[in-house]
């Protein structure tokens, strides 16, 4: 691994979900750094925060990458359930795909080597053959408009890399729980702190990668100074998969309540998502999605601090004090 060297992190997105933590991660460890944020957040004291608009090819990153030795990339267009933009593939690619290759192109004119993309297992695709993960070489099959937009986003920060003017690391997580984790993570927590039987007792045979969010900004900061990682694809997971029945139990064992799971057939759980018109849920809740994370440990000899129950405890930790309930 190669020494630090002098000069601050621009981490974009710094208000997100993993921003936020990173930017805490990184300044724990003694980093300089610098917070792209789309208003005034109140990141961390000693952290130099810049307002940057809307993502796209036209958003000027020069006051935020000024002496910069690196960048993170976390900012994108996130995936919605309900996407009001009249062409989301469109409006996905000017964020994702245009404001990358946009804010590459200024990192390298200022001297910027290190570039980080944060990007999302969604290019691999929406699920696997249990005992056949995902891995970083595969071809990519995204089938929604972000996980599209995150794909040519790659390809065009490759196709940049390759003239030697960025160093670049990709990293793709797939779905990423921790202390403010929201959305479908946030509610499955709540009704099992609340004792809310759940229809999800038979939904053993799938299995699912995740990965902490604490084990995901180590990897990231791993990044920043590690040889090894410059041109590579990271695919990243706690490396223990769990299946969807695996995953409320041992979520009720962080909150110490005991699992109300109702051991209601797959079949008839994915018939009424078809009736709904909600496969895809289903296909989150009981299919199966493993990624292939030991070739990144190899690379980087690099393990994930947190074990899968140091994780969940870190993730329910506000639920079990009641300060999530509310």
């Amino acid at each position: 691994m190669t020494a630090r060297t002098c000069g601050p992190v621009l981490v974009t997105g710094a208000t997100g979900f993993v921003g936020r933590a990173l930017v805490e991660h990184l300044v724990a460890r003694d980093d300089a750094v610098i917070a792209s944020v789309r208003r005034e957040a109140a990141i961390r004291r000693g952290v130099k925060e810049v307002r940057i608009g809307d993502l796209g090819p036209a958003t000027d990153w020069g006051p935020a990458l000024a002496g910069c030795r690196a960048v993170i990339h976390c900012a994108a267009r996130v995936h919605m359930i309900r996407d009001v933009a009249p062409d989301p593939l469109a409006a996905f690619r000017t964020a994702n795909v245009d404001g990358s290759l946009a804010l590459a192109g200024q990192a390298a004119a200022a001297g910027v080597r290190r570039f980080i993309f944060i990007s999302s297992i969604k290019v691999n695709g929406e699920g696997t053959v249990l005992g056949a993960p995902y891995r970083a070489s595969d071809v990519p099959r995204p089938v929604d408009p972000y996980g599209i937009s995150k794909h040519e986003a790659e390809q065009a920060l490759i196709e940049f890399a390759a003239s030697g003017a960025i160093d670049l690391v990709i990293i793709r997580p797939p779905l990423v729980y921790g202390p403010g984790v929201k959305a479908n993570f946030l509610s499955m927590a709540r009704w099992i702190a609340r004792g809310i039987p759940l229809p999800f007792g038979a939904v053993t045979a799938n299995r699912r990668s995740f990965v902490a969010l604490e084990n995901l900004v180590d990897l990231i900061s791993t990044c920043l100074t590690h040889e090894a990682a410059v041109g590579q694809v990271f695919l990243v997971s706690d490396g223990e998969d769990l299946s969807t029945a695996g995953l409320l139990g041992r979520t009720a064992r962080a909150l110490d309540v005991a699992p109300r799971l109702i051991p209601v057939p797959p079949s008839m759980l994915a018939f009424g998502a078809g009736l709904v018109g909600r496969r895809d849920l289903w296909q989150r809740l009981g299919g199966t999605l493993q990624v292939d994370a030991a070739p990144t440990r190899s690379r980087l000899a690099w393990h994930p601090p947190l074990s899968v129950d140091e994780g969940l405890r870190a993730a329910v930790a506000g639920l079990r004090t009641g300060g999530s309930h509310r």
